[in-house]
């Protein structure tokens, strides 16, 4: 049985190490190496952290959002990350993470989720089609990483509720 819970400072070993196994697929991010749980705690805002656990109570994966800007009509953009362990690949880890994050921000009046994907990271993207989520473009040669040029492609969910009044 999956279960998705908020995040806790308890979580932060498994949540940094899921992390840094996303970093070392080489697909998941620019990020080369996982943060300390400080400077995690201190970009991430806290009432939109999420993780998923199995029956165990073990870590599965983690979702959370950052602001996607300081500038007050911005307040209902955010942006996402959302990690899976590798042993939670095909359990919809990041289906059940991703809902549970779109109802969070929606009770919260955030209007957009949005994130980068590297293009060659097709389970992430076809999650995120699966889930509501729309390509809205692709920036290209965005940073270089490991020596390598690489694009990502923009999604974006806008909700059916915040942000229409």
């Amino acid at each position: 049985m999956l279960a998705v819970r908020p995040m806790t400072p308890a979580d932060a070993d498994a949540v940094l190490r899921i992390y840094q196994a996303g970093i070392d697929s080489g697909d998941a991010t620019f990020e080369t190496r996982a943060p300390t749980w400080a400077e995690f705690d201190a970009r991430r805002m806290p009432e939109h952290r999420l993780v998923a656990i199995d029956e165990a109570g073990g870590v599965l994966g983690w979702v959370s959002v950052s602001a996607f800007s300081s500038r007050p009509f911005y307040a209902g953009v955010v942006e996402h990350s959302v990690y899976v362990d590798p042993t939670g690949a095909g359990r919809g880890v990041g289906t059940a993470l991703l809902h549970a994050l779109i109802a969070s921000t929606e009770a919260a009046g955030i209007w957009t989720i949005h994130s980068r994907i590297f293009p060659e990271n097709t389970a992430s993207l076809a999650l995120h089609a699966k889930t509501g989520f729309v390509v809205t473009g692709i920036w290209h040669r965005l940073g270089c990483h490991y020596g390598r040029w690489r694009d990502v492609v923009l999604v974006e969910r806008r909700s059916s509720v915040a942000g229409r009044e």
